[in-house]
């Protein structure tokens, strides 16, 4: 029996029906097609992947699917790995193209791409992946990489349409396990922010709309940030929306001339999403090794106890542990928090960077790898390069939560102690924490180190460390990789 020609659009990090080159390609070409998503169990079990993620993954899919169900289509979901996908589809059908965008993943998902190139090769199957965001493959520098975002961000946008669905429907021996389904079907967690291409742009307009006009004013507020900020970073994570279609819709909303100073703020930052993955590209051992080697050779002692109480918003500073909290609650904090709680783990704490940087991957529901190791290796001083800001937890807490409005919501231990000790509850007397109602060493945990001892300990260890040779000598290779240059 002679098999149906088809394409196939996979789905990976772009789950939207709008400004998507992979699906107008698969419908410029004339030829029926298939468009598939792979729940892969080794990127299942990735120390990086949480349930919060797949959730958020199955969830813009149902509204990917509902979005398309008027044209007979929708997004065949596989619980399989991609070679297994893979052969299954080559011997269904007469598979002559595959579409999809790059990916800028963990080292496991590049491997598994290059593995599927092989097989496809040996198929006869082309496999098309299309440039993301701007994000260059293949570049040894930078040299010129402004100019070609500038370029990028000025195309006018993909408006998709699709043609009605005539392949025949076939059995699917890759269906979503009852396990796994059972997981991320149900129970979406009404804190976490909703999933899916609908949901993207309703905050987006939100934005631009009415919340933005504070953005600038707000952005490192731990509570009022909540509200202020755009709140687009999962949307744009897992491809709700693409970092143009956000950009046109800010750089060209009527309220722009009002709000200049926050869209030009955020505008700013739609960049630099994009400047961070790309180092990603170029070198994925952001995740697993120092990008500046000389690193490697600074020591640090593993402390669990300090890991754990880090972990789980007990370390006896406030907003360090409001962070925490919030972040197992919601899946968001802002960008100021988020360095904060990583300074304080790899600073004043002394752990290396790789003790926390999966935990803090797992809990942000805006977990993208090209942002989050670069980002983190940048915040420890790993790089060599970049000025390395060691936060005061407390005087942070002062400055952006004056109140402690954030603090109290998310440590209800500490919700009856005055302004004047929020910041520092240690600092009460036993007679003070009778009126609190609120015994600090029980209740609530006294601080787990030193502050001032171990900023200090920090500044001349991570600042020493940078006259070792191997360091200066690893700087002028990030600086000649990775830094632009227009």
């Amino acid at each position: 029996m002679k098999k149906e020609a088809v394409n196939i659009v996979w789905i990976k990090r772009d789950i939207r029906t709008q400004d998507h080159a992979p699906l107008a390609a698969a419908e410029k070409e004339g030829l029926p097609y298939l468009i598939i998503y792979l729940f892969e169990p080794s990127q299942i079990k990735c120390p990086d992947t949480s349930q919060r993620h797949l959730q958020f993954i199955y969830h813009s899919l149902v509204d990917f699917n509902h979005k398309l169900k008027q044209f007979n289509r929708q997004v065949v979901m596989f619980h399989a790995e991609a070679g297994e996908v893979f052969d299954f589809l080559t011997a269904q059908y007469d598979m002559r193209k595959v579409f999809s965008y790059e990916e800028s993943g963990h080292k496991l998902s590049w491997n598994r791409d290059r593995l599927v190139a092989k097989t496809l090769a040996k198929e006869g199957v082309r496999w098309l992946e299309m440039k993301k965001n701007a994000v260059v493959r293949g570049i040894k520098n930078r040299n010129g990489w402004d100019d070609q975002w500038r370029e990028t961000m000025v195309q006018p946008l993909i408006k998709n349409q699709f043609s009605v669905n005539r392949l025949t429907s076939i059995e699917n021996p890759f269906e979503l396990s009852q396990s796994l389904l059972g997981q991320i079907s149900e129970d979406y967690p009404k804190t976490f922010q909703p999933a899916g291409e609908s949901y993207a742009w309703k905050y987006l307009v939100s934005f631009t709309k009415e919340r933005g006009k504070n953005y600038h004013r707000h952005i490192s507020k731990p509570e009022l940030s909540r509200m202020s900020c755009g709140r687009i970073s999962p949307y744009l994570a897992w491809g709700n929306i693409s970092i143009k279609q956000a950009a046109h819709h800010i750089k060209f909303h009527p309220n722009f001339a009002k709000h200049q100073r926050s869209y030009i703020g955020i505008l700013t930052r739609l960049k630099w999403h994009c400047h961070f993955i790309q180092k990603f590209e170029v070198e994925c051992e952001y995740e697993t090794r120092c990008i500046n080697r000389g690193y490697e050779s600074l020591a640090r002692e593993l402390n669990k106890e300090f890991i754990a109480a880090w972990e789980s918003g007990y370390t006896g500073f406030p907003l360090i542990d409001a962070c925490m909290r919030c972040l197992h609650q919601t899946g968001w904090i802002n960008f100021r928090m988020r360095t904060m709680v990583v300074s304080l783990l790899c600073h004043h704490l002394d752990q290396d960077w790789r003790a926390g940087v999966y935990h803090l991957a797992r809990l942000f529901l805006d977990y993208e790898p090209g942002i989050h190791y670069p980002q983190f290796q940048m915040q420890v001083g790993t790089t060599g390069v970049n000025t390395v800001r060691i936060y005061n937890p407390v005087k942070n807490s002062q400055e952006h939560d004056p109140d402690g409005v954030f603090i109290k919501k998310w440590i209800p231990e500490l919700t009856n102690v005055p302004t004047a000790f929020i910041h520092t509850p240690w600092e009460m007397t036993a007679l003070d924490q009778s009126f609190c109602r609120v015994t600090i060493g029980e209740d609530y945990p006294y601080p787990i180190i030193d502050l001032k001892e171990m900023g200090k300990v920090a500044r001349d260890k991570i600042w020493g460390h940078r006259k070792d040779k191997q360091v200066r000598q690893e700087k002028k290779r990030i600086v000649k990789t990775h830094t632009r240059n227009g």
